[in-house]
């Protein structure tokens, strides 16, 4: 049973390349966009799950209806994400650039320039593939990320051709060797990496506070601006009516003080504040249709307030499995997809 739902994950995806990247645009968003409304009204677990979400993002005071709102408007931008995922390949450069305003792109531009490498670390929203393959035209190299290893594994490499398309080098998060030390590499080389790195799956998060309870960061881009000394910047990403929106917030700089595991503790919280802001300010362009916070993953054992680590406590960047999913979690991950 497993194997016949693998491929029929596949064949759907492989179906959605296919089909959609020809149909005329008008008539494939709008038809995204009714699978986004029927979802919405049907209301299942996933529809709860971002509403709960929200709720948090919303604050107390937010009604239902309210909620419901936000909601509505989050499906349909999250099935926009998957209608550009399908045409993407399609899509010209010209058409890339010009389909993506960018805030703080020259500061980018700057430390790219200057030879000293560039982290880049943004939650699920927007779309992070346009904005990959934009960030992909910055430099001659392209830039570097780690996908999770999908399952079935013709599904994965699948993706893998699709984001190399578009200018990424895509390290595999598992079955692969030495994936931190490529990441270090790259930013040592004076190169670029992007990781989406909101949501841990692992349990070698770095406990944060975000939206007044507890989860966990994946400690990837953190660990790897230690080891480097490479620039860290939080970029957060959502949707208008014609363009994808990027807005590069300003470096976060590594603590002069302190251990190894306190400097990523103290960028994972920075890191969560940044996104916490970006989520607030476009609410309905955070894709995360999953369980987040501790208290909802294992109530028992959930944190309310993150507390510094003592020393050794925080993963380790130096061995290929750490740290955690966020050296890992590349630009695309969950659901099977992304």
């Amino acid at each position: 049973m497993s194997e016949f739902k693998d491929d029929l994950t596949y064949y759907a995806y492989a179906a959605g390349w296919a089909v959609v990247r020809r149909l005329p645009e008008k008539t494939a968003y709008g038809l995204f966009r009714m699978l986004a409304d029927r979802s919405w009204r049907k209301r299942g677990k996933s529809v709860r799950r971002l509403e709960s979400n929200l709720a948090r993002v919303l604050g107390p005071g937010a009604t239902e209806e309210q909620i419901r709102a936000v909601s509505k408007q989050g499906m349909r931008n999250y099935m926009r994400y998957y209608c550009d995922t399908f045409r993407l390949e399609t899509w010209s450069l010209e058409r890339v650039s010009a389909t993506i305003e960018v805030e703080g792109e020259q500061m980018l531009r700057d430390m790219l320039a200057s030879g000293r490498g560039a982290i880049v670390a943004l939650p699920h929203m927007g779309n992070w593939d346009h904005a990959g393959a934009w960030a992909a035209t910055l430099t001659d190299g392209g830039f570097t990320t780690v996908a999770e290893r999908l399952k079935p594994e013709k599904l994965f490499e699948r993706f893998l051709r699709y984001r190399e398309s578009i200018g990424m080098e895509v390290l595999p998060l598992t079955g692969g060797s030495g994936t931190f030390g490529g990441l270090i590499r790259r930013v040592k080389s004076g190169g670029l990496v992007c990781l989406v790195a909101e949501r841990d799956l692992t349990d070698s998060g770095v406990p944060v506070e975000f939206f007044g309870e507890t989860t966990k960061l994946p400690a990837g881009p953190a660990a790897l601006a230690v080891a480097t000394k490479a620039a860290l910047y939080p970029v957060t990403l959502w949707y208008d009516e014609k363009s994808l929106h990027a807005k590069i917030w300003p470096e976060l700089e590594v603590p002069a003080e302190g251990t190894k595991p306190q400097k990523i503790a103290h960028l994972c919280q920075r890191l969560a504040d940044t996104f916490a802001e970006g989520i607030a300010a476009h609410p309905a362009d955070w894709h995360m249709l999953q369980r987040l916070w501790l208290v909802d993953l294992d109530p028992e054992h959930a944190q309310h307030k993150p507390s510094a680590p003592e020393p050794g406590s925080a993963p380790e960047p130096g061995t290929d499995a750490a740290p955690g999913r966020a050296a890992s979690a590349g630009v695309v991950e969950a659901d099977g997809a992304r």
